[in-house]
């Protein structure tokens, strides 16, 4: 049996005792696994991430412009060695460039997987299930109630949405994330031929899609006024815009895996809400858990608790981590 190792959780990242490698760190730390480009990563000294991840935190991500000279890049499914660790990124589906980390040391492996979809999306890498020992399973749509319908379906519930506000002579505003979804969008309407427009920061992101391979078109910056019958992607953060305000009939659309949640649609003060999600649903969350092969699975962020509990419930060794907790993964 390999020598008994822990994984340090805290709140600002899980720590690889023994090693500099931190995982998702939330401060600055020597070397950190930044498993997307969202806004959860903290300027570290180096970086571990995949190439496309590198290229979007350039954009503007919190200091993270160095990431050229100090990022440590590698693709999907090729494994390199950092010390004693033997790495491997693996697809994450979430967006662009997302991925997840399988850690092997004394022949056990471990794969955390950040923040993961395993549906496809067209618009890069589907999520895969990765083989382990022990699994860190991000759980933010860990609680039974988040069951999504088929991606497909939800989609056609999109298309339904705009095309009934355009027949009546409303603007189709679309809320989604704008990186990740928006491209999804963007490239979706575009291909039916409609005119769009987006917020700078989906369509930025959109450039480092095409760099990477990704067919998104091209899509105007939404200024002023727009063109009758044209659709508009809209980060939900900025839904209070008065460049939305200003729009002819604007009507909204809620797209989040949260539209599931009375309070969230109840507060969203939108016309529709749909749980089109980036994040895998609790079936899926569930599927992971039971076909990766792990004999211990550790939950985090999110429902952690209620996941564990229910993954606990279908024969597994599961729990939540907590803070300034000390849990061996390796053993």
């Amino acid at each position: 049996m390999a020598e008994v190792r822990d994984i340090e959780y805290q709140p600002d990242g899980l720590h690889v005792p023994g090693t500099p490698l931190w995982l998702d760190a939330r401060r600055p730390r020597e070397l950190s696994f930044i498993s997307h480009a969202h806004a959860h990563a903290a300027p570290s000294a180096r970086l571990v991430c995949t190439d496309a991840t590198q290229r979007l935190l350039r954009l503007t991500r919190h200091g993270l412009d160095g990431t050229r000279a100090l990022g440590l890049t590698a693709a999907y499914h090729q494994p390199f060695t950092l010390g004693a660790l033997s790495l491997e990124m693996f697809p994450a589906g979430h967006v662009l460039g997302a991925a997840q980390l399988r850690v092997v040391r004394g022949g056990e492996r471990l794969v955390y997987t950040g923040d993961l979809l395993l549906a496809p999306t067209g618009v890069g890498p589907t999520g895969e299930i990765a083989q382990c020992d022990a699994l860190v399973l991000d759980a933010t749509y860990g609680q039974p109630r988040f069951v999504f319908p088929p991606r497909a379906e939800l989609l056609a519930a999109v298309d339904r949405f705009v095309d009934r506000a355009l027949r009546d002579g409303a603007t189709p505003v679309l809320l989604a994330a704008s990186l990740g979804k928006a491209q999804e969008l963007m490239r979706r309407f575009a291909g039916r031929g409609l005119t769009l427009r987006a917020h700078k920061e989906s369509i930025a992101n959109a450039r480092v899609y095409k760099e990477c391979g990704v067919d998104v078109p091209a899509v105007k910056v939404l200024r002023g006024k727009t063109p009758r019958g044209a659709v508009v992607v809209w980060p939900p953060n900025l839904a209070r815009s008065p460049l939305l305000a200003a729009l002819e009939k604007p009507r909204l659309c809620l797209l989040s895996g949260w539209a599931l949640d009375p309070a969230t649609r109840a507060s969203s003060s939108v016309d529709a809400a749909l749980p089109l999600s980036d994040h895998a649903g609790f079936d899926d969350l569930c599927r992971y858990a039971q076909e990766c092969g792990a004999s211990r699975v550790y939950t985090l962020h999110g429902h952690a608790v209620d996941l564990a509990r229910e993954l606990r419930a279908r024969g597994l060794d599961a729990r939540p981590l907590q803070p300034a907790s000390q849990l061996e993964l390796f053993a």
